[in-house]
């Protein structure tokens, strides 16, 4: 008999969601012809970790299963149909919590992966997390203390010149009101170049991961998938399979010296913001190609890749902006490519379009 488990924290949406999972596990059979799955094959059906599904099931811990794979669980295991509306309102709602959290109370400082740094400045890792605290909120908020600070001394400046060298008998006539304005617009060019300097600073302390062929052209997954569509974006012929070989090596060199860039072939903190291109709701093509595979395996699970930017990837690329404190646009920037790009998780096994069905929705081209 199957018992619903009272969660250690009620309050939180991930608790419900837990709770609702582990019964729909427990509950199941007819998928399975009568048997319950493990939780290892069912695991490997959706395509993620055992380990990952464990927590996901567990009431005694917040699930933050994502709408995807949520979807997933629900036609696995033939759950009710009446609770898939419920159980998509508390991961979308469970994923939130966890943000909010993550930003009220950061975790340790941030970490990289092991790896070197190449000579294009970036993580040869391809993955690198940035200290607690400095995420895009803040560096959202330091443009704006900065202008403050700035007012402030200038404000201050205006009145000492105002009362302190303005001759007895005239403070307020318009030789000091030349002086306050004069002020007024040195402050506001102070504060230009100070929002300036800050933006570039941001951009100096990017991490982009770095991309270069060697002697195995080793499969890069979903990193090398994006780079070739984006290079297709730009009119190069390369095969969007994840490969770095000599004929995507070629079309990078050939694109760093077309946009005077160091043609090393290497794709790094200076090259990938060359390649972006911004898209949005209605656009189709290989950067939207791009877009969705990076949405697909980002552990939300479940994102079309099919070269259309539909409303379902609009709502995919919302949920993936609001639970990593971006912008909530549904359409990318600069900041939500390099989300996508370093918050990218390792795949379970061997790609789909490795297999030998090729299951894939979209085979490379």
């Amino acid at each position: 008999m199957t018992h619903e488990r009272e969660s250690p924290h009620p309050e939180q949406p991930g608790a419900e969601l837990a709770a609702l999972l582990r019964r729909w596990w427990e509950g199941t059979g007819g998928a399975f012809d009568g048997r319950r799955p493990t939780q290892q094959a069912l695991a490997a059906r959706l395509g993620i970790d055992q380990t990952t599904l464990s927590r996901y099931l567990n009431p005694k811990h917040t699930s933050t299963a994502p709408p995807g794979i949520v979807e997933a669980l629900h036609a696995h295991l033939r759950a009710p149909a009446s609770e898939l509306d419920r159980a998509r309102s508390l991961s979308r709602a469970a994923l939130e919590w966890n943000s909010r959290q993550r930003a009220v109370c950061p975790g340790p400082a941030g970490r990289t992966t092991s790896g070197s740094t190449g000579p294009d400045g970036a993580s040869t890792a391809g993955v690198s997390t940035r200290p607690a605290g400095r995420g895009p909120r803040f560096r959202r908020a330091r443009p704006f203390l900065a202008l403050a600070v700035t007012a402030a001394v200038s404000f201050a400046a205006g009145l000492y010149v105002d009362g302190g060298l303005v001759p007895a008998g005239r403070a307020g006539t318009g030789s000091g009101q030349r002086g306050a304005a004069g002020a007024g617009a040195s402050a506001r060019t102070d504060q230009a170049d100070q929002a300036d300097r800050t933006d570039r600073t941001d951009r100096a302390s990017e991490e982009w991961p770095l991309l270069y062929m060697d002697k195995n052209a080793v499969d890069r997954y979903a990193w090398g998938r994006a780079l070739q569509y984006l290079l297709k974006e730009h009119g190069y012929d390369v095969r969007a399979d994840g490969r770095f070989e000599e004929t995507t090596h070629e079309a990078v060199m050939d694109f760093q010296e077309k946009h005077q860039l160091q043609a090393d072939g290497k794709v790094g903190n200076h090259t990938w913001p060359e390649l972006l291109e911004q898209v949005a709701p209605g656009d189709t093509g290989p950067a939207v190609r791009a877009v969705q595979d990076l949405l697909n395996n980002v552990g939300l699970g479940a994102t079309a890749v099919s070269g259309h930017f539909t409303a379902a990837t609009a709502e995919d690329l919302k949920l993936f902006q609001r639970t990593h404190g971006l912008p909530v646009t549904g359409r990318t920037d600069r900041a939500t490519w390099l989300a996508l790009l370093v918050n990218q998780r390792p795949p379970v096994g061997s790609p789909d379009y490795q297999r030998p069905e090729n299951r894939s929705p979209v085979p490379p081209t």
